[in-house]
């Protein structure tokens, strides 16, 4: 098994205002609530007390992109770019690209909130 990726490894290069954005996005969930951050082989993980909550997939030059794993699709919403069933799971993953520290929205902070206080899946 590969080993997983230290999380300076993510982050060693990207521009300073990536960065920002990744800063205030964990700075936003941290008011919500405890969380802990997970680097895996190919991204960034997010974790409450029971289970990852979301993903950092991407951390582009002036961008993030982070996947929310739902239990049911939210199709209804402003924020996220792509909504995808796993093949074979009762899991959706809400595909959401902040551009700009104002991308965390109400709709965007609801989101993650649900995202943190959703059961397990």
């Amino acid at each position: 098994m590969e080993k997983e990726r230290q999380l300076s490894e993510f982050l060693t290069g990207k521009s300073d205002y990536t960065l920002i954005l990744y800063d205030h996005f964990l700075d936003e969930f941290k008011k919500i609530g405890d969380i802990t951050i997970e680097p895996a082989k190919t991204m960034i993980g997010i974790a409450n007390s029971h289970r990852r909550i979301a993903w950092v997939t991407q951390l582009g030059k002036n961008f993030i992109h982070v996947v929310f794993p739902f239990k049911q699709p939210y199709e209804d919403n402003l924020c996220f770019q792509k909504v995808a069933q796993v093949p074979g799971q009762q899991q959706f993953n809400h595909h959401f690209r902040m551009l700009s520290v104002d991308d965390l929205n109400v709709e965007v902070l609801g989101f993650m909130r649900l995202a943190y206080d959703e059961e397990v899946l």
